[in-house]
């Protein structure tokens, strides 16, 4: 029983990380299709002033971060990072429940 239990949560647990990394990609792609269309309405309509390049910058610094979300890059927040917050605040929970009691 517990194995079957373990393979369901694996499963969800890949499951999840799937739909993650779908919405990342589709995320890239509105990024790409808007930015294209940001060009071309920016030079048709004030090919003299690129500004572009700014909504590119910002959005693009989001498709970075949630890249890197996905993926499982991050330096300062990854994975195991967040199980231990995760256990530090249960720890924390049972400590006053320990203290009420």
């Amino acid at each position: 029983m517990e194995n079957t239990y373990k393979n369901d949560e694996r499963y969800y647990k890949a499951k999840k990380q799937v739909e993650e990394i779908k919405g990342f990609y589709g995320n890239l792609t509105a990024y790409i299709v808007f930015n294209i269309a940001l060009l071309v309405i920016n030079l048709v309509t004030s090919p003299e002033h690129l500004w572009f390049f700014w909504p590119m910058l910002g959005w693009g610094i989001g498709v970075i971060f949630h890249g890197m979300k996905v993926f499982n890059y991050m330096p300062f927040f990854g994975e195991n990072w967040e199980q231990q917050k995760i256990k530090e605040f249960m720890d924390k929970e049972n400590l006053r429940k320990d203290n009420w009691t």
